[in-house]
């Protein structure tokens, strides 16, 4: 298949998570209240450490996502999957919350800098992670399959490059600019 055809799946399936997350109804504040309390206490602990560190932590963090999504993406591809829809869901959870909390005005500082990168690259990420675990899945089944595995490996390697590469600035963006935003 097309890598076009992955991003598309990739896109539905984060659409899917973001849905449900926008329709879910937020009368789980506690929920939501821990969330955010998880977020505060981390960011009270990086707060003393130079804002290069904080760059580093949310580069890494993202990066190592996109990795573990694809090293083990080809069992049956359910690594990736999950991690588009709850990633998804996640979003949209968040941003009701910060919607009803604040404003629109609000959730789009900070979200648009460094998501315009952001959301791409985690897409792009996934959608080669679908696209290699269901290249081994197969081949595990299908043995006429099997010589196809090392060509997509290397063709989809190109893509998550890519996808790591869109990580930096965003990193960058949502260490320096965001914060100025909000």
């Amino acid at each position: 298949m097309s890598y076009k055809w992955w991003l598309f799946l990739a896109v539905f399936l984060f659409g899917i998570g973001l849905i449900w997350g926008l329709v879910t109804p937020i009368d789980m504040p506690g929920l939501l209240n821990e969330d955010i309390g998880a977020l505060d206490e981390l960011a009270e602990l990086l707060s003393p450490f130079p804002q290069i560190v904080v760059f580093i932590f949310i580069f890494l963090k993202n990066v190592t996502a996109i990795l573990i999504s694809f090293i083990l993406s080809p069992i049956f591809c359910l690594v990736p999957i999950m991690a588009l829809i709850i990633n998804g869901g996640v979003m949209g959870l968040i941003s009701t919350s910060v919607v009803q909390q604040e404003s629109i005005g609000y959730l789009l500082a900070g979200l648009l800098p460094h998501g315009v990168l952001e959301l791409p690259a985690f897409i792009m990420g996934e959608a080669v992670a679908l696209s290699f675990g269901a290249a081994v899945t197969l081949a595990i089944f299908k043995k006429e399959k099997r010589e196809l595995v090392l060509p997509s490996l290397k063709r989809n390697l190109r893509y998550l490059v890519i996808a790591l590469i869109l990580l930096l600035p965003a990193a960058i963006i949502e260490t320096y600019v965001t914060p100025l935003l909000l």
